[in-house]
């Protein structure tokens, strides 16, 4: 008769301790190394946002990204922060 082969018992996961454990403002928020950019509220332009960019590039077809993007970033009031490699990529 062959022998079965059977796996050494093991012991269940640990669980942490109530010790170990982040206590404080932001203990149910996960560890990130993100910053969000201190010139806008928001990291990401809004759909509404970038058709205003194109709206502003079919009115203005002869001025370059470079342009667009300065000109955006100077607005008085609010302005959309982005780069000239972004708005490439969704031109």
């Amino acid at each position: 008769m062959p022998e079965t082969l059977k796996r050494k018992p093991r012991d269940p996961p640990k669980t942490m301790s109530a010790k170990r454990r982040k206590i404080g403002a932001g203990a149910d928020l996960p560890c990130t190394s993100a910053q969000l950019p201190k010139t806008s509220s928001r990291p990401n332009l809004t759909l509404s946002d970038w058709i205003t960019v194109y709206s502003y590039a079919d009115s203005h077809p002869d001025c370059t990204q470079a342009d667009i993007v300065q000109h955006f970033s100077t607005l008085a009031t609010g302005a959309l922060i982005f780069d000239q490699s972004t708005l490439s990529c969704k031109l």
